[in-house]
């Protein structure tokens, strides 16, 4: 007993620990199994393709729009006003610039929108409306995250796509209005750990911060189905499994009963496009993979 109480005193209480660092802890799992697969060293590898990488694009454009939709909704709130760096952090318009280059002057309705992608999507629709208070975990595991792995992630495709040095359909990673990412991070925790938050709300924002972290990871589980012998020899369905979407919500009710805090699943499967399913896999999984510990 005299032992576990030493041990109580030592380590801070999950209550008192600040929220920056209590989402790192929460997330430690997932960072883990994203970690250890071998889609992102393939990534690391350049092992990516032209048209692989239009389609992560893609998914990144509608994620953001959504992101981004919720949080000009709720920036004057208590809840998420000192979070607020729309200047700094924000990504639509870079990743407009993005469509424009991989899709062309009509990109508006070419590009194309995955059935994980759009649970995403869904997922942040759903909190933003409900529970507004849960963005600061989205906005904080996507917004440091690519500001952190970035450049790393930015370098890797350059080089693998042959793209220009000038940055032309990488626009996403770059942030200038961020000239230091170091300061920038330590003031955006400093304001996030300023939050007055109950146990309660605090307890599902860690919640919240492992769903975010676990859409990335169910969309690679998603796929990784199609990857099985069976799958490869299956022909290819008519079909396709990625249609196309204007950047509104997603009208498509979540699955009842799905547990607050977790993502919910996907309830359809894309076609099995293995080469886009390799690519995307590679990508998702080594931005959650660098990311986070670099948070």
């Amino acid at each position: 007993m005299e032992t576990e109480t030493q041990t109580e005193r030592t380590q801070p209480s999950r209550a008192s620990q600040d929220l920056s660092e209590a989402i790192k802890e929460a997330t430690k799992e997932v960072h883990t199994q994203a970690e250890n697969t071998e889609f992102m060293r393939n990534f690391q590898k350049g092992q990516v393709t032209r048209e692989g990488f239009k389609l992560v694009m893609a998914s990144l454009y509608h994620i953001y729009t959504a992101l981004e939709e919720e949080i000009e909704r709720i920036r004057d709130s208590p809840a998420f006003a000192p979070v607020y760096f729309p200047e700094e952090l924000h990504r639509r318009a870079a990743l407009e610039q993005d469509m424009a280059f991989w899709y062309g002057p009509r990109w508006r309705l070419a590009i194309p929108c995955s059935p994980a992608t759009s649970c995403y999507v869904q997922r942040l629709h759903e909190v933003g409306h409900a529970e507004p208070e849960l963005l600061v975990a989205h906005a904080y595991t996507r917004y440091l995250g690519d500001l952190s792995g970035g450049q790393v992630l930015k370098k890797i495709a350059q080089k693998a796509l042959g793209l220009p040095g000038s940055g032309e359909g990488l626009a996403f990673f770059t942030f200038p209005g961020v000239p230091n990412a170091t300061t920038f991070k330590q003031l955006y925790r400093a304001r996030m750990n300023s939050l007055e938050m109950t146990p309660e709300v605090r307890r599902r924002v860690l919640d919240e911060a492992k769903a975010a972290f676990l859409l990335n990871i169910q969309l690679f589980e998603e796929l990784q189905g199609l990857l099985t012998p069976e799958s490869q020899n299956q022909s290819p369905p008519q079909t396709p499994g990625l249609h196309h979407r204007a950047s509104g919500r997603e009208q498509d009710p979540s699955p009842a009963g799905a547990p607050r805090g977790k993502a919910p699943l996907p309830s359809h499967s894309p076609a099995p496009l293995l080469p886009w399913v390799l690519t995307l896999l590679t990508f998702l999984v080594a931005t959650v993979a660098v990311r986070l510990y670099a948070l």
